[in-house]
C-alpha cells in the first residue's frame, strides 16, 4: 500500500526530471559549441587553456552536482547504501573535475600575467567551492564513516540538503558572473548589438538558470521524497532504540 503511494505521489517527477537531464545536456553542447567555434577550442598549454575552465565547472559544478542532489528522488526502490553511494561519487566526480577547471584558470592567469581573485566572479566562484570541499567533507564523515551517533546524523541531514540547493544556486550565480565577464572581455564593442555569439551566451543563460530551477524545483517537493524500503524502517527504528534508549519514532 505504501510503495503504491509513493509511485502515485511522484506525478509529474519522471518528466521534470527527464527536462532536467536535457537541459543539462544542452547547456553542456551550448558550452562546448561556444568555446570550441568562437573562443578557439581547447588546449592545455596554449592559449586555449582558458576554456578548460568554463567547460569543466559547467559539467562539474552545475551537471553532476545537480544530478548528484536527483539521486534520492530517481532511484526510490534501491537500497540507502547503493543512493548514497552513487550521491557521494557523483560529488567526488564534480569536485575532480571542478578542481582541473580551477587549476587551469590560475595556470592560465599565471602564463599571462592576469591578476588572481579582482572579480566578483572569482571571489564567489572560490568561496562557493571552497564551501562545496567543506560539505563534502562533512558529508562523508556523518554519512558514509560508520559509528556517528543517529542523533548527530538527523540534525546534520537538513543543513546537509539545504547548502545542497544552496551552492547550486551560488554555482549557477557565479556562472552567470562569468559569462557576462567573458563576452564583455571578448566583444566589448559588439556585445550590446547581439552578435550570435553573444546570442548563444545569452541563451547559456537562461538554460543555466531554467537547469537549476528545474533541479531545486524536485527536491524541494516534500511528497517526492524517497520513502524508506520496509527493511530500512526496521532499521532505523531498532537502531534509534539500541542508541538513544526507549522508545524511538517513526523516521519522518
Amino acid at each position: 500500500m505504501e510503495d503504491s503511494l509513493s509511485r502515485q505521489n511522484t506525478g509529474l517527477m519522471p518528466y521534470l526530471v527527464a527536462t532536467s537531464q536535457i537541459l543539462g545536456v544542452a547547456v553542456l553542447a551550448i558550452t562546448g559549441t561556444w568555446l570550441s567555434q568562437y573562443r578557439g577550442g581547447f588546449s592545455w598549454d596554449g592559449p586555449e587553456q582558458f576554456n578548460v575552465h568554463p567547460l569543466c565547472m559547467v559539467l562539474g559544478m552545475v551537471f553532476l552536482c545537480g544530478d548528484a542532489l536527483l539521486v534520492y528522488r530517481v532511484f526510490r526502490h534501491e537500497t540507502k547504501r547503493a543512493t548514497k553511494i552513487l550521491h557521494g561519487a557523483l560529488h567526488i566526480l564534480a569536485l575532480i573535475i571542478s578542481l582541473v577547471g580551477i587549476i587551469a584558470v590560475f595556470q592560465f592567469h599565471k602564463k599571462k600575467n592576469i591578476p588572481d581573485m579582482y572579480s566578483m566572479h572569482s571571489w564567489l566562484g572560490i568561496v562557493t567551492f571552497s564551501f562545496y570541499i567543506l560539505q563534502w567533507i562533512i558529508g562523508f564523515i556523518m554519512f558514509f564513516v560508520p559509528g556517528v551517533a543517529f542523533a548527530y546524523k538527523s540534525r546534520i541531514k537538513p543543513l546537509h540538503v539545504f547548502f545542497g540547493i544552496g551552492l547550486l544556486v551560488t554555482t549557477i550565480a557565479t556562472c552567470l558572473l562569468g559569462l557576462t565577464e567573458k563576452v564583455l572581455f571578448s566583444i566589448p564593442d559588439q556585445y550590446s548589438h547581439l552578435p550570435s555569439e553573444g546570442i548563444l551566451i545569452n541563451s547559456l543563460g537562461l538554460l543555466l538558470v531554467a537547469f537549476g530551477m528545474v533541479i531545486g524545483y524536485i527536491v524541494t517537493r516534500e511528497e517526492w521524497r524517497r520513502p524508506p524500503l520496509p527493511e530500512e524502517q526496521a532499521l532505523s527504528i531498532d537502531f534509534k532504540t539500541l542508541t538513544e534508549g526507549g522508545e524511538s519514532p517513526t523516521e519522518p
